[in-house]
């Protein structure tokens, strides 16, 4: 596999959402099929020899990653989505993120007691939607050992928020 520099591909947009926010946008990743298809193979190359049972994608993003992943190595796909997304019963939990809080929900029937659960998304930053997710996860009778993101921002400390957990990510930011 030939390695890429990501962050040739990750555009840096200031003041968004909101004034003093930078935010990571992963679209140049995927606008580009070499860089897309990287994440998705270095994805398969490190989880390939580990056993899940299922794949957890966290809305909307993750989706994006997830869904490749878990077809490439024959996992079901469990979706997190933001409140009101999903039509059958739901188990939902409220979070805080760098910008204000929101909440998540997933449909308990969707996981088996035991279930062990890779969690994705495209960035992790504080760990607040993770958590939230792993909660609502656990909650329903699966474990969770590990969550996988593109973009790392350990300078937000994300691994407070998710300790006693395995996280790997392909770049990371140590700063704004």
């Amino acid at each position: 596999m030939n390695e890429i520099n990501l962050d040739d591909y990750i555009y840096k947009v200031p003041d968004f959402p909101k004034k003093g926010i930078l935010f990571y946008d992963i679209t140049g990743v995927l606008t580009t099929p070499k860089a897309f298809s990287y994440c998705i193979d270095r994805m398969v190359e490190i989880y390939k020899d580990k056993k899940f049972d299922a794949v957890a994608a966290i809305e909307a993003r993750g989706f994006i990653f997830a869904a490749p992943f878990a077809y490439r190595i024959g996992l079901p796909l469990i979706l997190v989505r933001k409140k009101g997304k999903l039509p059958r019963k739901t188990t939902s939990e409220t979070f805080e993120l760098e910008y204000g809080t929101a909440e998540i929900e997933l449909n308990h029937e969707d996981i088996r007691k035991g279930d062990k659960i890779l969690m994705i998304d495209d960035l992790i930053a504080t760990g607040g939607t993770l958590r939230a997710a792993r909660k609502l996860l656990t909650s329903a009778g699966a474990v969770v050992p590990e969550i996988f993101g593109i973009i790392g921002l350990p300078f937000f400390e994300y691994d407070k928020k998710l300790s006693g957990i395995t996280v790997t990510t392909l770049i990371d930011y140590n700063a704004e």
